[in-house]
């Protein structure tokens, strides 16, 4: 009878010294996340791709404008006070035209930059969330490297073990 009070006793502290070995605590580097998540190199080139087409366009409208305004200069001694006041005039709307459409493309980019880089963020965080409920971890901490982890022993980093199951979901794996 002492012996299997003693053997349960002996069980009972063994489990707790398990448990308290295996961290709850552990954290990924967020950015290493974000930089190293092949979607993120993905919706990056696609992205730039979209943006430079947009850029081109606002740069055609420039040339073609800055083409009229030479050519204006150009015949500018030969108009009338009149004509030189219509022609002036429509330059002036014209480039309002123009910076009012590359404010807009502007804002465009911006935009699209957010949605990508939310994109990539919601598809880490929901990851994480599942790997931590999968692995037993209570806490997963989100580390960026401005001082919210000062430190944390090597083992507790789960960066490059989330890294690789993101990558291998994202690419169907």
């Amino acid at each position: 009878m002492l012996s299997a009070s003693v053997l349960a006793l002996i069980i009972s502290v063994g489990a707790l010294i398990l448990s308290f070995t295996k961290t709850d605590l552990v954290y990924v580097d967020v950015n290493q996340l974000v930089e190293g998540y092949d979607r993120t190199k993905t919706e990056r080139e696609a992205f730039k791709e979209k943006a430079t087409a947009l850029k081109a366009n606002v740069d055609s409208l420039i040339m073609d404008w800055q083409k009229e305004l030479k050519a204006y200069e150009k015949e500018r001694a030969s108009l009338t006070k009149k004509e030189l006041d219509v022609k002036q005039q429509l330059l002036q709307n014209r480039q309002q035209q123009i910076n009012n459409y590359q404010q807009a493309i502007q804002k465009q980019i911006q935009e699209e930059d957010q949605k990508m880089t939310q994109t990539v963020i919601n598809d880490i965080n929901g990851f994480v969330k599942e790997y931590g409920k999968k692995h037993g971890h209570r806490i997963i901490f989100g580390a960026q490297g401005s001082g919210n982890i000062m430190y944390a022993e090597e083992v507790t980093n789960l960066t490059h073990k989330i890294l690789e199951g993101l990558n291998a979901e994202y690419n169907g794996e």
